[in-house]
């Protein structure tokens, strides 16, 4: 985090932060679930504050959407007792006394950041991840109170929104990511679509209603999704990761050898980009200006910004009141000095060729496009700029 803090970035927004160790995605996770946790946190947002640069922890929890699983546990806990579509992870329809200490769970979760002298929180209600399992109309097929009609289907996120205000105040930052639409239906036609733009458009003017600060728009209703991260999808470098996961998930299997075998690989390449589109940068720009029409709080909007004149009209235009950015600053750490300095994109620009993502789960946080450096050595040297100190010499 503190490389990009001192890259000029004027606040960063954590990764996936689990509240309950049973919401992890990545055993290895950094967690805030318990009160133990609250001096890593400090460290780290000292750390950035020294940068003039403000923190804000991502509150999470995957439900049955895992990238790999756990030690603690088998099934996921969600708003479904279907398996996760993508690996096959089963999972488990929560209870009331669940969903009771998942609420709680995120509440405390916001307490420990701010004793922690952090900025803020975020909610992360998007992409797949346990709010969205409540939200969407495709994976939501609760017959109590928490499912059926939209504001059943909101009303975990809700409840979970009026815990923290109890908990830390109304003067303590926060913000919910959602996903404008689920766009279910990208890869698997068989699929329901799910959520559209009007219905998280209502899910937002409750939220504002409710008291949060600030809405961050994303999209899909799984991740990766070919919208979110939009670009290529790297099978080729999948496959390196994959097989960790033969183990686990009634589908793991099947989709390890749909990855190795190039016809197959093919042709899921070409769907991942017919689903994805022509647009990359500012792919969801359309669908924050709904969202910001109807919300009196600010709109941010993420999407493979890292052009000057592209963010900038997004602003004047009020698309969104900010944009955020998490490839381009992996590819280009000074990003945003860069354009303090006049340059309206950077010279060796992100490719969105998504390898950084899947190697985030067993490797380093970099940038693992070779045709971006002179050498793979070199490749490896920014890749290691992670750590500092470095741990080893």
């Amino acid at each position: 985090e503190t490389k990009f803090a001192r890259g000029g970035v004027g606040a960063i927004i954590s990764s996936f932060v689990p509240v309950h160790i049973r919401g992890r995605i990545v055993p290895n996770y950094a967690t805030i679930d318990c009160d133990a946790r609250i001096p890593f946190w400090h460290a780290l947002g000292e750390a950035v504050h020294e940068h003039d640069c403000r923190f804000i922890l991502q509150l999470s929890h995957g439900g049955r959407q895992r990238d790999i699983p756990g030690i603690e546990f088998a099934e996921g806990w969600s708003a479904t007792g279907r398996d996760e579509p993508l690996h096959g992870f089963p999972s488990v329809a929560m209870t009331r006394e669940q969903i009771a200490e998942t609420v709680a769970a995120f509440a405390a979760g916001a307490r420990r950041a701010r004793v922690a002298g952090l900025d803020g929180v975020e909610l992360h209600a998007a992409n797949g991840y346990l709010f969205t399992q409540f939200l969407s109309s495709a994976i939501n097929d609760r017959t109590d109170d928490y499912g059926g009609p939209l504001r059943q289907r909101a009303r975990f996120l809700l409840e979970v929104v009026a815990a923290i205000r109890a908990e830390v105040g109304t003067d303590f930052h926060l913000q919910v990511k959602l996903s404008a639409e689920d766009h279910n239906d990208a890869l698997d036609r068989q699929e329901k679509p799910g959520n559209t733009l009007q219905d998280t458009v209502e899910v937002c003017k409750w939220l504002d209603a409710a008291g949060v600060d600030a809405i961050h728009v994303s999209s899909g209703s799984y991740f990766p999704h070919p919208r979110n991260p939009a670009g290529s999808f790297p099978v080729d470098e999948l496959v390196k990761t994959y097989d960790q996961l033969l183990s686990s998930g009634s589908r793991a299997l099947r989709n390890y050898l749909l990855f190795r075998l190039e016809p197959t690989q093919q042709l899921f390449e070409r769907r991942w980009e017919q689903a994805r589109g022509d647009r990359i940068e500012g792919i969801n720009l359309p669908a924050a200006k709904a969202i910001k029409a109807a919300v009196g709080v600010p709109v941010l909007c993420t999407g493979g910004f890292q052009t000057a004149e592209v963010i900038r009209e997004a602003i004047r235009q009020q698309f969104c009141d900010a944009v955020t950015i998490a490839r381009p600053l992996i590819a280009n750490n000074d990003l945003v000095q860069q354009f303090a300095a006049g340059m309206g994109r950077p010279a060796n620009p992100c490719t969105y060729c998504n390898r950084c993502l899947v190697n985030a789960v067993e490797n380093p946080l970099g940038c693992y496009d070779e045709s971006r450096f002179e050498t793979r050595e070199a490749m490896i040297a920014q890749i290691m700029t992670v750590f500092t100190p470095a741990p080893f010499v």
